[in-house]
C-alpha cells in the first residue's frame, strides 16, 4: 500500500492537533479474508477461490463539548495474490489496482436528549442497514435525527441520499459498488433519495418493539414491525413487512409483503437454540434489504446465501450456538426454504462456525455446505470454506 493512500488520516491528525483539539481516538483494523469452493475445478483452486486484505483507519474528535468528527477510511489490496492463489476478491476491485475511500465522514452533535448526524455513515435499520459480512462495509451518505424525550422510547426520522451499495436500482457491485480503479468507490444516488422515520420502545423491560416507514421517492413506499419478548432467556420474536413498489410507466403498483415469527432459549454463557419460520410474498423480492446485496434482516435469514427475502419464499432456519469451556465459539445455523414460484426452487444450507479471539486478533473458519435445486435441475452440492484473520488495533 503506497503511503500517499494513508495521507488523509495523518492530515487529520496533524490538523487536530494544529487547532488543539483534545480527545481524539485513532482506531483501526487489518483484515485478511480467504474463500474456496468446489463448484468449479474443486476446493483450493485459484478459479474459485477469493482473497483480499483490508485496512481500516478511523478517527473520532471533540470538536466542542457537544459536537463531535468521525472518519473511517477503508483501502483494500489483492496483495499480489491475484491470478496464483486465487482469482476473485471479496469486493470488486480489479484485481489489479489498489482502492481506498473514506467510508465514514460525519459530524455528530448532541443537543440535550437530541443527536443528529450528518454526513458520511453506517445505519442500522430493517430495511436500510449496513452490511458486516464481506471485507468492507456499505455505507450512507444520510442526515439521521434519533430523540430520547419520551421515556424508554427512541425516535429516529432520516434522509438518505446516497451509498456505495448494490442497491435496488440497478447500481453494479456486492457491497462496494464498482471499485475498477484505485480510489473509485461509486456513491452514488439512493434511489431518488429515501426518507425514513422510526419508533422503538422498551417500556416493559422484557419487550422490545420497533415500527420503522420507508419511501424512496418515485419507487416504494414500505413499512416494519416486529416484537422481541425475553423472559429468563425464554425468547419469542415476531416482524411483519408490507408496502408497495411504484409500476412501472402505466403498470399497476406491486404488493411487497413478509413475515416471521421466532421461538428460543437462551442460558447465558452456556448455549442458546432459536427456531424460525417465514414467508414472503407472491409478487415481490423487496422484503430483503433495500440496500445491499439481496440480505434480509428476517429471522430465518441464512449465514450465507441470502434467500428468505426472496418471491414467494417460505424459509425455516434452526440455530444452536455455544462457547467450549470458554475457549472457541461454536454455531451451527441450517436453513431450509422453497418457493411456490413456477421454477419452484428448493434450498438447504448448513453452516458451521468457529470463533476465537487471541487478545487484538480474531479468528473465524467456517464450512458451508449449500443445495440448490428448481423444477427443471438438479444442481451438485457446493462446499465452501471461508476464513477470516481481523487484527484490531
Amino acid at each position: 500500500m503506497k503511503l500517499t493512500k494513508l495521507s488523509l488520516v495523518a492530515a487529520l491528525l496533524i490538523g487536530s492537533s494544529a487547532f488543539a483539539i483534545e480527545n481524539t481516538k485513532v482506531s483501526g483494523d487489518a483484515k485478511l479474508f480467504y474463500l474456496t469452493d468446489d463448484s468449479g475445478a474443486g476446493l483450493f483452486n485459484k478459479d474459485t477461490a477469493y482473497g483480499q486484505a483490508a485496512l481500516g483507519l478511523g478517527l473520532s474528535t471533540d470538536l466542542s463539548d457537544t459536537v463531535k468528527g468521525n472518519a473511517h477510511l477503508t483501502a483494500l489490496s489483492t496483495l499480489g495474490l491475484e491470478g496464483q492463489l486465487v482469482d476473485n476478491v471479496w469486493e470488486s476491485t480489479n484485481g489489479v489496482d489498489d482502492s481506498f475511500w473514506f467510508d465514514t465522514a460525519n459530524i455528530s452533535i448532541d443537543m440535550a436528549k437530541t443527536n443528529l448526524s450528518v454526513g458520511r455513515m453506517t445505519l442500522d435499520t430493517p430495511l436500510v442497514w449496513t452490511e458486516t459480512w464481506s471485507i468492507a462495509y456499505n455505507t450512507f451518505e444520510a442526515a439521521v435525527i434519533a430523540n430520547t424525550d419520551l421515556p424508554d422510547t427512541t425516535l429516529v426520522a432520516a434522509y438518505v441520499g446516497g451509498s456505495n451499495g448494490a442497491i435496488e436500482n440497478g447500481n453494479p457491485g456486492w457491497v462496494v459498488a464498482n471499485m475498477n480503479t484505485a480510489g473509485n468507490t461509486n456513491f452514488s444516488q439512493f434511489y431518488q433519495g429515501a426518507y425514513v422515520a422510526g419508533a422503538l420502545n422498551n417500556s416493559w423491560k422484557p419487550l422490545n418493539v420497533q415500527a420503522w416507514y420507508y419511501n424512496a421517492t418515485s419507487t416504494l413506499n414500505a413499512y416494519w414491525v416486529q416484537a422481541d419478548l425475553d423472559i429468563s432467556g425464554i425468547q419469542f420474536g415476531a416482524q411483519y413487512m408490507g408496502g408497495t413498489i411504484d409500476g412501472a410507466a402505466g403498470a399497476s403498483d406491486v404488493d411487497m409483503s413478509a413475515y416471521a415469527v421466532k421461538v428460543g432459549y437462551e442460558m447465558k454463557d452456556t448455549f442458546s437454540i432459536a427456531a424460525s419460520f417465514s414467508q414472503t410474498g407472491k409478487d415481490s423480492a423487496a422484503s430483503k434489504n433495500l440496500s445491499g446485496a439481496g440480505y434480509s434482516k428476517l429471522y430465518t435469514e441464512s449465514w450465507w446465501t441470502a434467500i428468505a427475502g426472496e418471491k414467494d419464499m417460505q424459509t425455516m432456519n434452526l440455530t444452536v450456538s455455544s462457547p467450549v469451556n470458554g475457549a472457541v465459539d461454536l454455531a451451527a445455523y441450517i436453513v431450509s426454504a422453497k418457493d411456490d414460484t413456477a421454477t419452484k426452487n428448493e434450498f438447504f444450507e448448513t453452516t458451521l462456525e468457529a470463533s476465537k479471539s487471541f487478545g487484538d486478533l480474531d479468528a473465524m473458519l467456517v464450512y458451508v455446505y449449500t443445495d440448490a435445486d428448481d423444477a427443471t435441475t438438479n444442481n451438485d452440492a457446493v462446499n465452501t470454506i471461508i476464513v477470516n484473520l481481523a487484527y484490531n488495533f
